[in-house]
């Protein structure tokens, strides 16, 4: 169960000792409310820290699962969709993704393969939510089968940004989804990043312990 929660502003963060942390990314053409769901969610305690080096807005939030404190990484597209298509950066180390398609607009639903196909080249396993935003303009479209998600085993969640209808859960559910597959990971390429990450470190210690001389060498020589 997800306990209290809260958003780590960028004064807080080195504070702040979380026992796990993940990361979600968001997918989906542009102006289907994606920042606008994220913003929903965190409410009045959000404030987004834009990386213009990777051309992203982060988010970060806090909360207790299980009895941990997690502190979950959102990442924003910050309009860099409208490439259609994302730096292998942003998918780096994600542990889920919630792609989001606008009910009012059928291109935006019909991208979604495009941005599942890129998904699955960078992150082969790890889990995704299919989102239907802004049913508040047409409820009727909760009745409708959108059989992309069907079609490729994923949860299909109807939310609406503007009213709030079902985004807490969204991304709660997401964040569980997370923490699950981060527990549970076999992905080969997590296997790979963690080996890689392995090796940097060693390589990182061997250096500096073979660049620590010492301090007398340089007099001894010249005496």
């Amino acid at each position: 169960m997800a306990g209290d929660a809260g958003l780590v502003l960028d004064s807080d963060q080195g504070k702040y000792d979380a026992e796990e942390r993940v990361k979600i990314i968001c997918l989906g053409d542009s102006a289907v409310g994606k920042s606008k769901l994220m913003e929903r969610f965190l409410m009045d305690g959000y404030r987004p820290q834009q990386l213009s080096t990777y051309a992203l807005t982060l988010y970060k939030y806090t909360t207790t699962i299980d009895g941990k404190s997690v502190l979950v990484d959102f990442w924003d597209t910050a309009g860099q969709e409208r490439f259609q298509s994302m730096h292998p950066s942003y998918y780096h180390k994600a542990h889920a993704c919630v792609m989001v398609f606008d009910v009012q607009r059928k291109i935006t639903y019909k991208n979604l393969a495009n941005w599942y196909k890129e998904l699955r080249e960078y992150r082969p396993e790890i889990p995704c939510i299919v989102v239907a935003n802004k049913i508040d303009a047409d409820m009727k479209v909760t009745q409708r089968n959108f059989n992309f998600a069907k079609k490729q085993g994923l949860p299909l969640y109807y939310v609406s940004a503007a009213d709030g209808t079902n985004v807490v859960k969204l991304f709660k559910d997401a964040i569980k989804l997370a923490m699950s597959y981060k527990q549970n990971s076999r992905d080969f390429m997590d296997e790979v990043m963690r080996e890689l990450e392995n090796f940097e470190m060693e390589a990182k210690e061997q250096k500096s312990s073979e660049g620590e001389e010492d301090p007398f060498k340089e007099d001894t020589e010249l005496v």
